[in-house]
Parts: structure tokens; C-alpha cells; sequence
């Protein structure tokens, strides 16, 4: 998904749900890096949910989600899932990253998709602890989108128990080990 897709499903998403949305998938990193390297834009759906009705995913997802009119004819989709979906670090709504989208045809108003902030992106994708997401994260240290100080000194800020957290830290310190020892020979 690019950046011009992701304001496309945002558009499409609010005109559903009549409302701003929260955007907690991968492609929230597309909001602080709009030419985000491909590696990080496979995924075609775009995880959000309504600002102030959360409930109202479900709305989402039955119009512009998986399978409907809206993927068979672009590709891409929203899906509708609720704040429970990502495990974030608190304080993570005041970090949020604004893309705001014009709504046609007057394009005098705007629509905005609030994106998860991309350090924190990361931290969720390693709370949830899923081998499909390690190369992720990878390429997020990779191209230093994210800095390793930073996401370590969230970590503590997850709500998590304490054994999951000593886990997301090493996570972080053995992909940026890796990372590191790479540049290194290379």
C-alpha cells in the first residue's frame, strides 16, 4: 500500500463510519514516511478503526474491508478492528501522526487518519510476539526509521506483565544486534 492508497482507504473509511479514524496497523508508518522502502508497503490492508466509536469498525470492514466492491476493484482495503488489536505503549495517543485527506468534491474539508506513531508501531508488532512481523520491525531499524533508545525506553510503558516486556526488550536488542553486525561487515 502506498501513501496515496492508505489516504484513499482513510477517505473511504471515514466516508463510512462519519467520523476521523486511529490507524494501528503497518501502514501507519506511511503517515511520518510517505515514501516509506517497499519492504514495509506489502500488506493491502490498512488496520483503523473510528476515533470516537470504536464500535463502528464493524461498519468499515462489512463496506471497504476484505473481499468487498472496494478490494475487488483497488486492491487494498481497510480493516475494521478495535483498540484492543495493538498492545501500545501508554502516552501513545498524544504521539499520534496526522494524515489529513481532503474529502471530495470540494476538497475544502479534510478527513483524518491519526497514525500510530512509528516507534511505537514497532513496539505493538513486538508485543504481539509474531513471526511475520520480525522482518518489519528489521526494516524499520534497517533504514533507521526508529531509533533502538527510543523504543527500549517505551517498553516499560507497555501494559504488559513484566516477563513479556524483559521479551520485547531483548527482541529489540537482538534485531538491532543483527542489524549492527551487518552494517558492520558490510
Amino acid at each position: 500500500m502506498t501513501r496515496e492508497e492508505l489516504e484513499h482507504v482513510i477517505r473511504a473509511a471515514a466516508d463510512v463510519a462519519g467520523d476521523h479514524l486511529i490507524v494501528i496497523g503497518s501502514q501507519a508508518i506511511l503517515a511520518q514516511y510517505p515514501d516509506a522502502p517497499t519492504e514495509l508497503l506489502v500488506s493491502q490492508e490498512a488496520d483503523m478503526f473510528p476515533r470516537a466509536d470504536p464500535d463502528a469498525a464493524i461498519k468499515i470492514d462489512g463496506a471497504i474491508g476484505d473481499g468487498s466492491h472496494f478490494h475487488d476493484s483497488f486492491g487494498y482495503y481497510a480493516h475494521g478492528v478495535g483498540p484492543e488489536t495493538a498492545t501500545l505503549p501508554e502516552g501513545w495517543q498524544d504521539r499520534l501522526v496526522a494524515v489529513r485527506v481532503p474529502e471530495p468534491p470540494e476538497n475544502e474539508t479534510y478527513v483524518t487518519g491519526w497514525c500510530i506513531e512509528a516507534h511505537d508501531l514497532v513496539l505493538s508488532k513486538c508485543a504481539a510476539n509474531r513471526e511475520r512481523d520480525w522482518a518489519y520491525i528489521e526494516a524499520t531499524l534497517v533504514h533507521e526509521l526508529v531509533e533502538v533508545q527510543v523504543l527500549v525506553s517505551r517498553v516499560d510503558a507497555l501494559p504488559i506483565a513484566q516477563h513479556e516486556r524483559d521479551r520485547v526488550t531483548e527482541t529489540i536488542e537482538g534485531i538491532a544486534a543483527r542489524v549492527a553486525k551487518r552494517r558492520m561487515a558490510g
